[in-house]
């Protein structure tokens, strides 16, 4: 894998040149819009980037995207891989790895997910504070390379307590409503039965998804400090169960998205301080 890594990255920077992105974002389900604030340098199709995993979702753009965002040089995933789209999680992690040898000192992540805690509703945002991994796999099985990190990783703080203070901080100061809460991920990709959510909400869950938990566990593998956010899509209250489509959870997300894009720009913009 490091081999890998090594010739993608140095792919990417025989064709970026000197730019060298602080952060890392990546992009959920219906929640690329972000993009149209970055100022854009350079763009590449993931299908173009030798040993890169290709989206395989209609509604994920699948491109990787450098520029500035407030100020700040970033790379950003428009589009993101998913376990239950067949890739293994070292496939599903391997553009973090390679956002970290590119330059990135924080890695920004946001998803879609289902709410649990009843006092959240659907539009709401929740910064994740903490995760349950259900996911029948994990990143860093086999054997360790030392060069990328450690063979046990510490996880007592999987997302940095820093950056959420300030995004909630930014949420009060815009009168934008966001929780904090433990984000459960599950694979996918068929949404959960009444029985799954009233279980997920017992074992300490506020809100599901299928993501994120392996990249966030890579980057702390990595030394990389992560801010997590979601924009809840739909309730999964057992008594008040609906059906819902994946159109939906698209709608819902990209309605909600402008309150997520203002946290993470102003968010962003704060590592110029630092």
């Amino acid at each position: 894998m490091s081999e890998n890594i090594e010739s993608t990255t140095s792919y990417i920077k025989s064709r970026i040149g000197d730019f060298e992105p602080e952060a890392g974002i990546i992009l959920g389900t219906g929640l690329g819009a972000l993009v149209s604030e970055i100022d854009v340098e350079k763009q590449f199709m993931y299908s173009n980037i030798p040993d890169f995993p290709i989206s395989t979702l209609e509604f994920h753009s699948g491109k990787l995207i450098f520029g500035t965002l407030a100020g700040v040089k970033v790379v950003a995933m428009q589009g993101r891989l998913h376990y239950y789209e067949g890739y293994n999680m070292q496939q599903i992690t391997f553009p973090v790895r390679v956002m970290k040898m590119l330059g990135i000192k924080t890695l920004f992540v946001s998803n879609a997910s289902g709410a649990l805690n009843p006092a959240f509703k659907k539009g709401d945002l929740m910064v994740i504070e903490d995760h349950i991994n259900l996911q029948p796999d994990n990143p860093l099985l086999g054997r360790n390379d030392s060069s990328l990190g450690p063979r046990f990783p510490d996880m007592s703080e999987p997302y940095n307590h820093v950056l959420i203070d300030k995004a909630l901080a930014i949420a009060s100061k815009n009168n934008i409503l966001c929780h904090k809460g433990v984000y459960v991920a599950v694979t996918g990709p068929n949404l959960e039965t009444r029985a799954e959510y009233k279980y997920l909400r017992i074992i300490g869950g506020d809100a599901v998804g299928m993501s994120t938990v392996p990249e966030v566990i890579v980057a702390n593998h990595m030394g990389l400090p992560v801010f997590a956010i979601s924009v809840l899509t739909d309730e999964g209250f057992p008594e008040q169960l609906k059906p819902v489509s994946v159109e939906e959870i698209i709608a819902v997300a990209q309605a909600a998205e402008p309150k997520m894009t203002l946290i993470l720009k102003e968010l962003i913009a704060g590592l110029n301080a630092r």
